[in-house]
């Protein structure tokens, strides 16, 4: 048993230290078939990895908590009279520099690219991105202490097979739309009511819970695309 609990450690700690150069070689195929130049997709995939860190607020919403109180409890009578309580509380509404705002630039030069290239393929774009934004607002669910949170590449697969089915010369920049406007407009932006259900001080759209969700999912697309 003892043999078997430090092989899992030491297989978790290998898949801790290789994932990320995994993802990043992934990252910078599927950036090359987005017509990006090697350099530049190194920039942006360190741009993505560090940006993770970096959330800027936009907004605050005030919310009210009902917080259960007994305040009897200091003399010894706990139990004996429990009161309700509202106590107004802060939601920082930020957004994520590399799980958000560059995907987003990113989404923008591809509908450029595609504009300019194939402007008949603007509608498998457009319809792929429709039904990945209504499947990943079915699949999200709000997660206190986290976020809006997607299940795993689920996103990245219909945006995939959406490309291929609808736009199989242009693939990868319509997955990778299809793959980052999912999880951003139909996880993140049509769920912001539920805000108040996740009980966090900040909710970063991008950030903890989709990040895997957006970048992964418009990543993956691309380089199965």
């Amino acid at each position: 048993m003892n043999l078997l609990i430090w092989l899992s450690l030491i297989l978790s700690l290998l898949l801790l230290t290789v994932f990320p150069f995994v993802l990043g070689e992934a990252m910078i195929v599927s950036l090359g078939k987005l017509h990006i130049s090697p350099g530049m997709a190194i920039v942006i995939a360190a741009g993505v990895f560090v940006g993770g860190l970096v959330n800027i607020p936009i907004a605050r919403l005030e919310r009210e908590d009902e917080v259960a109180i007994e305040p009897l409890a200091i003399f010894g009578f706990a139990g004996w009279g429990p009161q309700i309580r509202r106590v107004r509380r802060t939601t920082i509404v930020a957004v994520n520099l590399g799980g958000c705002l560059i995907p987003t630039a990113l989404v923008l030069y591809e509908l450029v690219y595609v504009a300019m290239a194939a402007p008949a393929v603007l509608w498998a774009a457009g319809a792929s991105s429709a039904v990945s934004i209504g499947v990943c607002y079915l699949i999200a669910r709000p997660a206190p202490g986290v976020g809006i949170v997607v299940p795993g590449l689920v996103p990245a697969f219909v945006a995939t097979i959406l490309a291929l089915v609808l736009a199989p010369d242009h693939a990868p920049p319509v997955a990778f739309i299809a793959g980052v406007l999912g999880p951003l407009i139909g996880a993140d932006l049509l769920h912001l009511k539920e805000i108040s259900k996740i009980g966090s001080a900040m909710v970063s759209i991008g950030g903890a819970g989709t990040f895997d969700g957006i970048v992964l999912s418009g990543i993956m697309a691309a380089y199965l695309a």
